[in-house]
């Protein structure tokens, strides 16, 4: 008991420490808002998304990227021979003429590449000859948005930061009006008070830290006021800006889990160590992960407006968090001790992928396209279809374990294979319950914006084959075909449909009107997983079949 009063006073300690609103001097300047990528968003936000296309990576040498930009606005010449700019690329380091082994170069190297010019025409004309991109030229393009991004905002050409008195689109700082050039003057010097007090521990004119940071606050204050009486009805909240301030510097994703991975320590040292309290811990763990993912689920939601489920990150979250509530509901259910284990599992790879790659799963909150602006449509067809893929990755993972039993003997676990195939069937069911409605919603959504319910379009095409899988397994499990082995075997295997119609048709495919969702890359570790689990499910049944033979003989 003593342990596990220790580790719930640690859990919440650390926890509260991180989530405690601190003294940021710098919280005025980083609500700011911004108007970038057809989304007002705080200058936080912004230089975290630039920085990370820029650099990779949302810190500069241990520096917060809302500083990092405030120098490239301030000292762009200062940046000009420093290697900031990531180039992951092998072939187009070597079209370069760069080094192979370097990962960063500066942008006057990359600017005066007599190679550069050349591959950017290599580009266009793919651009115009409308051919999909291959990774290498995906990895121009994304070349050429970073040099432009970077000088966007060193000339102060993407920082728009004051809305207009007429129409959408902000004005930049380089078409200021005198007025409103000495109001933003008025930040910057407000600004390098701070960061000279972070440098050296004091202030100009010995100001204290609550002195240079009162400056920074009203000159933002006023500046926001001017900006505001431009076209009020334009300007966000300053709570709005300051909760997605918050969501980005407290990443609730990535303490959920964090709590997933302790809820999966405590399951493993229950089976170690049999003490029931440990069960009751892995409860705790999973709950705090659950309650924090749904927290940042709905901040998400809150900021974006409307159902965060438009891109491929969002349903990563979205599904690892229907994953989890499912594995919660049938583990109160029957009090297996393995469903958590899965839940738990799932949640925390899907978080820590979205955490990993935010190349490959753009973590950014964007405008919808024309096609979903319909909150209502977006709702009950998109959030119906992806908590199938819930279900269906719940029935994966109690695969795996299913599976790992029957390795471990299948008649010494027959009680556990039982439960879990029965864990498994539940599962399924609940996953096709929603993704059949799901499909006809769709249906109804497509014949209401592109004026046909069903067109063989490919996202269409694998929703619809990856139902008939489902509802094939149902079918055979009702009928005897199914045994054991055979239902936990098809929860591993029949995902497979599930990831080409979730991942394969955007990022494999990439045809179709559901263009709003196609993205590049993590071909080959998708590839990897799905064929390393299909020969996991062919060793198992093969080593199982020998075991047959053998008892047989």
């Amino acid at each position: 008991m003593k342990f596990l009063i220790s580790i719930l006073i640690l859990s919440f300690s650390v926890l509260l420490m991180t989530s405690k609103t601190q003294a940021d001097s710098l919280q005025a300047l980083k609500a700011l808002p911004i108007q970038e990528a057809g989304r007002v968003k705080p200058f936080d936000t912004f230089a975290r998304e630039t920085l990370q296309l820029v650099h990779g990576k949302q810190t500069y040498e241990k520096r917060p990227a809302t500083e990092i930009l405030m120098t490239w606005v301030l000292q762009p010449t200062a940046w000009e021979e420093k290697k900031f700019i990531e180039i992951k690329h092998h072939l187009v380091k070597r079209a370069l003429k760069f080094s192979e082994t370097e990962k960063y170069f500066s942008p006057k190297e990359i600017l005066t590449s007599d190679r550069l010019s050349m591959l950017m025409q290599e580009l266009q004309a793919k651009r115009e000859a409308k051919e999909k991109l291959d990774p290498y030229f995906q990895a121009v393009q994304l070349l050429e948005d970073q040099i432009s991004t970077f000088q966007g905002v060193a000339t102060g050409q993407l920082i728009k930061i004051l809305p207009p008195k007429e129409g959408q689109n902000w004005i930049a700082i380089t078409d200021f009006t005198e007025p409103q050039a000495q109001a933003f003057l008025e930040i910057t010097k407000a600004y390098m008070g701070v960061l000279q007090f972070v440098m050296t521990g004091q202030g100009t004119g010995q100001l204290t830290e609550s002195e240079v940071k009162s400056n920074l606050d009203q000159a933002c204050e006023k500046f926001q006021a001017l900006a505001k009486a431009n076209q009020p009805e334009l300007y966000p909240t300053t709570t709005k800006m300051n909760s997605e301030v918050h969501y980005n510097s407290f990443h609730p994703f990535k303490w959920a889990w964090v709590f997933y991975l302790l809820t999966l320590v405590s399951i493993l040292l229950l089976w170690i160590l049999k003490k029931d309290f440990l069960y009751k811990l892995s409860w705790l763990f999973i709950s705090l992960g659950f309650l924090i993912h749904l927290y940042g689920f709905g901040l998400r939601m809150y900021l974006s407006e409307r159902a965060p489920v438009s891109n491929m990150y969002e349903t990563v979250v979205y599904v690892s968090l229907g994953t989890v509530l499912f594995a919660m509901v049938i583990e109160y259910l029957y009090r297996w001790r393995f469903i958590i284990s899965a839940g738990a599992a799932v949640g925390a790879f899907c978080l820590i992928l979205a955490d990993l790659a935010p190349a490959v799963l753009d973590p950014s909150i964007h405008p919808l396209e024309p096609v979903l602006r319909s909150n209502f449509w977006l709702t009950v067809h998109v959030l119906t279809i992806t908590i199938s893929y819930a279900a269906f990755f719940l029935a994966f993972a109690l695969g795996d374990i299913g599976l790992f039993y029957f390795l471990k003997g299948e008649h010494k676990h027959e009680a556990k294979i039982k439960a879990i195939t029965l864990a498994v069937y539940r599962s399924i069911q609940i996953g096709t319950a929603f993704l059949a409605p799901g499909i006809i919603l769709g249906g109804v959504w497509a014949d209401y914006s592109w004026g046909r319910f069903w067109g063989w379009d490919p996202k269409e095409t694998w929703a619809l084959i990856a139902l008939l899988a489902y509802m094939a397994v149902l079918h055979a499990r009702m009928a005897g075909m199914l045994k054991n082995f055979g239902m936990i075997a098809a929860g591993v295997v029949s995902f497979a449909t599930v990831i080409m119609a979730w991942y394969g048709v955007n990022y494999v495919l990439g045809a179709g009107l559901h263009s709003y969702g196609f993205g590049a890359g993590g071909v080959e570790y998708v590839a990897a997983f799905v064929g390393a689990h299909l020969v996991f499910t062919v060793f198992v049944a093969v080593a199982r079949r020998e075991k047959l033979n053998e008892k047989t003989t």
